[in-house]
């Protein structure tokens, strides 16, 4: 992040799509999302509630205006529900993947090129969510594990996801 990336900071009420809805997000006002100047494609940002909890997301379009995906583990850490009054500060995401790149994936991309070229071939959406599915795991041998499985399976389906065969696969125990 640069140390020159503008910080927006507002107050907003944590919502719910409908009260069956187990999806919670904070409204963000047009105006807002378009100080932050994103150039065409994507719109990741850095989003920091009650000055507690950082993480990477998307200002989301809907009705004009935009929101903020918060989820259950985000809510339980923080103690907020629907209708809570949130602090809320968010800057442009300019990383490179708009996902922290965990060290283990990282280390397995520098010695394959072939899975490298593949992982690069992905959408950007698809190779944030293996960053963000083998950065989950707090375990070393995990992430580890779980990276040369992902990559393992794009050489063998040509850069593809079959998402069904993935998940059976990555149920392989470790090692």
């Amino acid at each position: 992040m640069s140390a020159l990336a503008k910080k927006i900071k507002f107050e907003a009420k944590l919502d719910k799509f409908s009260p069956e809805s187990g999806w919670h997000f904070i409204g963000v006002e047009k105006k807002i999302a378009d100080s932050l100047k994103f150039e065409k494609g994507s719109r990741r940002v850095m989003c920091t509630l009650n000055s507690k909890e950082t993480f990477p997301c998307a200002l989301m379009p809907y009705d004009g205006s935009f929101f903020l995906m918060v989820n259950k583990g985000i809510r339980t850490r923080l103690g907020i529900e629907a209708g809570d009054a949130v602090a809320v500060e968010i800057v442009k995401d300019e990383s490179k993947y708009g996902m922290p790149m965990p060290a283990e994936l990282q280390e397995v991309l520098n010695q394959d090129t072939e899975g490298e070229r593949l992982f690069h071939a992905l959408t950007p959406g698809k190779q944030r969510s293996m960053l963000y599915f083998i950065g989950k795991f707090k375990d070393v041998d995990r992430r580890i594990h779980c990276s040369l499985i992902f990559l393992d399976h794009l050489k063998r389906n040509n850069g593809k996801l079959d998402h069904a065969g993935l998940s059976k696969e990555l149920k392989r125990p470790i090692f």
